[in-house]
């Protein structure tokens, strides 16, 4: 099976992470959750925003880093939820280990040099998401096969940005276990 590094929202690590990663670990996955807020959450995005403005992406992605940096060497699968996605592709494009990255809710931009070679991404989206428009995902999705990735999109019409989370008015139970069939049968092709 794999091991997946799950990175938290811009919410920091609440519950649905924990229970996110209980799906993976109750499917044979190594799972980690590295909280990158320092145990600090959000009501809200606005209030996630600013959390992570105050810590800087800079030093977001640094202490992602010293987590991740110790279990490179096994080839690890990166996932991340919204922001999280985010920290997860820019660790997955740096790590020549890396297995897969997983993103559901979330991408990040790319560099015109970006190169995976077949690395396999599965990203899962609302459709309609304001973080996530369509022609960000069109781009975003020929930027990744231009550097060699071989990445699926899997929308989900109608519901919220986080609409895995149970505790906010963005969750479509629906919508959420057709995606973690999905990316489950994508973790046990890399695992």
């Amino acid at each position: 099976m794999a091991t997946v590094v799950l990175f938290h929202s811009v919410l920091g690590l609440r519950p649905a992470v924990h229970t996110a990663a209980e799906r993976l670990r109750a499917a044979g996955h190594e799972v980690h959750t590295p909280d990158l807020f320092d145990g600090r959450t959000a009501e809200t995005v606005e209030e996630g925003m600013e959390l992570k403005d105050e810590i800087g992406r800079d030093e977001l992605l640094m202490r992602a880093v010293t987590v991740t940096a110790p279990l490179s060497a096994r080839g690890l699968v990166y996932a991340g939820l919204s922001l999280g996605g985010s920290i997860a592709q820019n660790l997955a494009l740096a790590d020549e280990n890396a297995r897969a990255l997983l993103l559901l809710h979330g991408t990040s931009d790319l560099p015109e040099d970006a190169a995976w070679d077949d690395l396999p991404v599965q990203l899962h989206v609302a459709d309609p998401d304001v973080f996530e428009p369509h022609d960000w995902l069109n781009a975003w999705y020929l930027q990744m096969r231009k550097a060699g990735a071989d990445v699926e999109i899997f929308r989900y019409p109608g519901v919220g940005h986080l609409f895995t989370d149970e505790q906010l008015d963005d969750y479509d139970a629906e919508s959420a276990e057709a995606m973690w069939r999905t990316a489950l049968g994508f973790l046990d092709g890399v695992g």
